[in-house]
């Protein structure tokens, strides 16, 4: 069985057999059913069912936390070059008000 916080597995038996749930911890208090599958005869079967899928979560989410941070260091080496261009930019401006200001001086 998994250990991620964020995922977890249900099995109910419901009148028509065993149900399983993959569930997704939101916030402290709340609980969201991600999957839901019904029909199955024994609790092992929801189970095994359960598991399987579980790991196709987490390694989905794996997956997107790495893009996401990827995305993120890209976001942030853009920043910081237009931030280094605008500041380029300012100094460039104060030097040539700089020069214009001697030469009128002169």
């Amino acid at each position: 069985m998994s250990k991620n916080k964020k995922f977890a597995i249900r099995v109910t038996e419901k009148r028509a057999g065993w149900t399983a749930e993959i569930t997704r911890q939101v916030t402290s208090r709340k609980t969201v059913v991600s999957k839901r599958e019904a029909g199955f005869e024994t609790e092992e079967l929801a189970q095994a069912w359960a598991e399987n899928e579980l790991l196709g979560f987490v390694k989905n989410q794996a997956e997107r936390n790495e893009r996401k941070g990827q995305q993120r260091v890209e976001r942030q080496e853009r920043q910081e070059l237009e931030t280094a261009k605008r500041k380029a930019a300012a100094l460039r401006a104060r030097a040539e008000a700089a020069l214009e200001a001697d030469d009128e001086e002169e």
